[in-house]
């Protein structure tokens, strides 16, 4: 069942599309499509307070167990669409706009992806660049089509990375190789993130579809409480001591073990069942 109605999934909240995002509720999944093909999919302001809204909004609605992020045509997102922000005249930037800009922008999409508790799964293929990179390193796992091409075009424009990616890439792949991604400009294929620790997984083109609906609808039954906190818990950890950490994770323990989620695990456990989890 696809709908946009949220009459056609009991509880869940109305999501509205806006130009170029398409954003539609498939029962437990939150679908996000990057829907300008012709622009590569390139995010402009209207798309990125879409997402925003759309996310933010899902973090909060019990209906929503996963979002899937991805772009429709041959690439993911060629980064954020900075030719039709400085079309006008070739307008540059006025003093401190960017500055301005950017907490309401990528600067909130990123961190909000992060914290999240709902998980997000990114499928991706073509030209993952620029925020688009950012995109597929903050979600939680991102399966590429073999034809990706992941690139931080910053050295090669002339200015700075933004949208975390300088934060991200190192947790992700390291510092040596985050400098090679944002220093020297290196393309890298979907091979090369897999082995990089960059991504989750690589699929034949032909075979995206089939991999990211796998692990999508193995989300949406999971035990959406316990999954969230997990979530919640590695995202703490980047920055928590051990002792902190261990507190963290006996506060996740407590809340976990007072989900339905948790009783009907240890129901299949008993019974040497399969868990058929409600989210709840």
């Amino acid at each position: 069942m696809t709908s946009d109605d949220p009459a056609a999934v009991p509880g869940a909240a109305a999501y509205d599309s806006v130009p170029g995002l398409s954003i539609v509720l498939d029962g437990p999944v939150l679908r996000l499509t990057l829907d300008r093909p012709t622009k590569r999919n390139a995010i402009n302001d209207t798309m990125m307070y879409g997402l925003i809204d759309a996310i933010a909004q899902a973090g909060t609605d019990e209906a929503v167990r996963v979002i899937l992020l991805r772009g429709n045509g041959e690439n993911f997102c060629g980064g954020a669409d900075i030719v039709a922000r400085n079309a006008a005249g070739g307008a540059k930037p006025r003093a401190g706009s960017i500055q301005r800009r950017l907490p309401f922008q990528a600067h909130r999409l990123i961190p909000l992806i992060c914290g999240l508790q709902t998980p997000v799964v990114c499928a991706v293929q073509g030209w993952t660049t620029g925020i688009g990179l950012a995109l597929a390193v903050a979600a939680d796992v991102t399966v590429a089509a073999a034809d990706t091409r992941f690139w931080a075009p910053f050295s090669e424009r002339g200015f700075t990375p933004d949208s975390g990616l300088t934060w991200l890439l190192p947790r992700r792949v390291g510092e040596v190789r985050a400098r090679r991604m944002l220093l020297l400009g290196e393309r890298i294929d979907a091979a090369t993130a897999v082995e990089w620790g960059l991504i989750h997984a690589a699929a034949a083109a032909e075979e995206l579809e089939a991999a990211v609906g796998g692990v999508v609808a193995r989300l949406a039954a999971g035990p959406t409480v316990g999954l969230g906190l997990t979530k919640w818990l590695l995202h703490v950890g980047a920055s928590n001591n051990l002792d902190d950490q261990l507190r963290s994770e006996g506060f996740g323990m407590e809340l976990s073990s007072r989900s339905e989620d948790f009783r009907e695990g240890l129901a299949a456990f008993a019974a040497k069942r399969s868990p058929n989890f409600k989210g709840r």
